[in-house]
């Protein structure tokens, strides 16, 4: 069993260097390691100053660092798919150069960058995948979209199946569309087959976890708490928190002193909040970390004397646990009050919205006859009471 780790925070951190830093470390000790990026904007080629192409290259011994490009591993992976959604667009009238760009679709570029770990993944090749992420919105759009689209798809995907053996050869005589065929409907079936492999892996405790890294500054100390908040809201293992650039204790200068202060001050804020959760200082360097022995520099300063790949379960993660009343769905929310929260059901679905996020919790298909009854806040813990619906 492998494990990926994947690093994220506001952009500026630092987020790549540490995480180019766990990715060195992995390969010294022997495993054999890939570090990715899904940023767009990659930097992961400045970091090792060295260029990086589309496809797997070697930096070190057991090191190895991938730039993914989405819309290269669609056309190679899911082409069928991708011409399908091509044809349909280009049917409804859209301009075939606007075809070319499947940015166009929200969450496209997430997707098949996903895709690509679990490929890499499940082929067993590497022990250890660090996954160097973009700035918290778009990690928070990267994590959630193979659970949306698998949620879409689950609902819808039976119908569309049954639209297309039906309509396919009537859709361009009679409706001027055309419809993906058998082939990338293959690829569709495959897509879902892959969201559900993807779910779980991004979910399992004991391989894939998350780590966060922050500085010491009043709206990264605010977007971070966001951050770990919603990583949970998602049932997204948290096992770290890595502060970047902190200044050293010694320095004799007032000017720097009131820094310190301050930097300890938003500190002891991160520390009540991760509670539990392993926090590591960086300090700050005097000369940029670029190449390997820049990179070294953060592994002796923050990564030495402690099992850095080892497995952490800080929290359980959601939970029905059966009580007298029913059962209680429990979900650990840091850093929100009550009012923040706004909850609702169907009859399959919790469905909770924090802010411009949102998420639909499965019911299990044994408390469909539940409704939730009632709603309280524990020591950071939401718990939602489900009872079984009175028989009319």
């Amino acid at each position: 069993m492998g494990r990926i780790i994947i690093f994220t925070g506001k952009g500026g951190v630092g987020k790549t260097s540490i995480a180019a830093a766990h990715a060195s470390l992995s390969a010294k000790q022997g495993f054999k390691t890939l570090i990715v990026s899904t940023d767009m904007a990659h930097n992961l080629g400045d970091v090792f100053e060295m260029p990086l192409r589309k496809t797997i290259c070697t930096v070190a011994e057991n090191l190895d660092a991938l730039e993914i490009d989405p819309n290269y591993t669609m056309e190679n992976d899911f082409k069928d798919m991708g011409n399908a959604v091509s044809n349909l667009l280009q049917s409804s009238g859209m301009p075939m150069d606007a075809l070319e760009d499947f940015n166009l679709f929200p969450g496209m570029d997430e997707l098949f960058s996903l895709l690509k770990i679990l490929d890499i993944y499940e082929s067993g090749i590497y022990e250890h995948i660090i996954v160097d992420c973009a700035p918290t919105g778009e990690t928070l759009t990267l994590l959630k979209f193979p659970e949306l689209l698998s949620w879409y798809m689950e609902k819808f995907f039976p119908i569309g199946k049954i639209a297309v053996r039906v309509l396919s050869p009537i859709s361009k005589a009679v409706f001027k569309m055309e419809l993906p065929d058998k082939h990338a409907m293959s690829d569709i079936e495959k897509l879902f087959i892959k969201l559900i492999k993807l779910q779980e892996l991004l979910k399992d405790r004991a391989i894939t976890s998350i780590r966060l890294v922050a500085m010491a500054e009043k709206m990264v100390v605010e977007e971070t708490k966001r951050n770990y908040m919603y990583m949970n809201l998602y049932n997204f293992q948290v096992d770290g928190l890595f502060i970047n650039r902190i200044l050293p204790k010694d320095i004799d200068n007032s000017f720097f002193n009131e820094w310190i202060d301050i930097q300890n001050q938003y500190i002891e804020e991160l520390e009540n909040i991760f509670t539990g959760v392993p926090i590591h200082t960086v300090p700050w360097f005097e000369t940029d970390i670029n190449g390997l022995t820049g990179i070294e520099k953060i592994e002796k300063a923050t990564l030495a004397g402690w099992d850095v790949f080892e497995v952490i379960e800080i929290q359980k993660g959601e939970v029905f646990e059966k009580s007298e009343a029913g059962y209680v769905l429990k979900l650990f929310l840091p850093s929100i009050q009550s009012g923040d929260l706004d909850m609702h059901e169907s009859s399959s679905d919790i469905i909770i919205k924090i802010g411009n996020f949102k998420r639909n919790i499965p019911k299990p298909s044994t408390l469909r006859n539940h409704e939730i009854s009632g709603a309280k806040f524990v020591d950071q813990m939401l718990l939602i009471s489900l009872t079984a619906k009175q028989q009319a």
